[in-house]
């Protein structure tokens, strides 16, 4: 297992159901931080890394959730170019500042052959001139770029006083359901994992057996 600490200046994890009102998650989902640790290793291919686990937490002691109001398009008039001005409108968006998570990564369960996305993850992260990618390194949204990246390990805990944060386990009866996998054509591909946010140590690894499975909807997708 492996813990990943992020910063990320400025986000958000738009809530399934939000439409009018752009409201964020306070934390990513778990198909959010999957798709991050594929940016941050060079892989395109999505379901690379299928079956690994992820807990995502949020340390919250320099978040602040604010509002704003920018332009969001939509595909209203089908008929007219994606960026006609039909196809646009104001609407309120929440955003988090100053965000500092953790995203606890364990590869014991991936089916595909070849380094794990764990394995992976080390070697980016100690040798990054090693990796060939394209684009900013973003979590959710391209223009929510990340600040900084670091391998949780004993050094990193010696430097740092250890805070508490807000961890996303799985639950049977949990009252949050958060996806593992998107569908981005439509929704019936889409999975979830159900659990709850539980307040826990930072820097000390969660059980694997509560993390969420990344678990895309079939084979032939």
């Amino acid at each position: 297992m492996i813990g990943v600490y992020v910063t990320v200046p400025i986000a958000c994890f738009r809530k399934g159901l939000a439409r009018e009102f752009l409201e964020t998650e306070i934390l990513p989902p778990p198909a959010t931080c999957y798709g991050f640790l594929l940016s941050l290793v060079g892989e395109a291919d999505r379901r690379r890394h299928v079956a690994c686990r992820i807990a995502p937490a949020v340390i919250r002691r320099e978040l602040r959730v604010s509002t704003v109001l920018r332009t969001v398009w939509r595909l209203k008039h089908r008929d007219r170019d994606p960026g006609a001005s039909g196809n646009m409108r104001p609407d309120f968006q929440q955003l988090l500042t100053g965000l500092e998570l953790v995203i606890w990564l364990d590869s014991n369960e991936e089916i595909s052959s070849g380094p794990a996305l764990e394995e992976r993850v080390r070697h980016a992260l100690a040798f990054p001139s090693s990796i060939t990618r394209y684009g900013g390194l973003s979590l959710g949204e391209s223009t929510h770029l990340i600040d900084e990246v670091s391998v949780i390990n004993d050094s990193f805990r010696l430097e740092r006083d250890e805070p508490s944060c807000q961890m996303f386990l799985t639950s049977q009866r949990g009252p949050l359901t958060l996806p593992v996998w998107v569908d981005h054509v439509g929704s019936a591909g889409t999975r979830y994992a159900t659990g709850e946010i539980e307040v826990v140590p930072a820097f000390t690894s969660p059980a694997a057996s509560r993390m969420s499975q990344i678990d895309r909807a079939s084979q032939s997708e």
